[in-house]
């Protein structure tokens, strides 16, 4: 059953402008891991891409208080298909919710990033 939905736009130059407005934005949005893609520092793109996959999880999950950036891990398969994972307390606060399984896609075009997201499960 889905549970709840999520999507989110990102303009790449704004994101860009802002982070190096704020250098120490990437690390408080990412994991370590996610600033990454095949071992090379990850695109502006790709981090915008994350950046709204990360945005459109909160909203599937209805914005509860205590979901953590660090929480949510965007990556991707070896197929290159998106993927999320939850991490610690936003990991608990989904399964209260009864989320099982987050589905994400994230798409780009010209100066825009978007990620839809779908969590399902069973209703608590």
């Amino acid at each position: 059953m889905i549970l709840g939905t999520g999507v989110d736009t990102v303009s790449l130059s704004r994101f860009e402008s802002k982070l190096a407005e704020t250098p120490r934005l990437k690390d408080r949005l990412f994991l370590d891991i996610e600033t990454l893609n095949n071992g090379a520092e990850a695109s502006i793109q790709t981090l915008a891409g994350r950046f709204a996959a990360k945005e459109a999880v909160i909203k599937a999950l209805g914005g509860e208080p205590g979901i953590e950036w660090h929480g949510i891990e965007v990556g991707k398969e070896s197929s290159g298909k998106p993927v999320i994972w939850l991490h610690g307390e936003t990991a608990k606060l989904a399964l209260r919710a009864g989320v099982r399984k987050l589905h994400v896609s994230i798409s780009h075009d010209g100066d825009v990033a978007v990620a839809f997201v779908v969590a399902e499960g069973d209703p608590q």
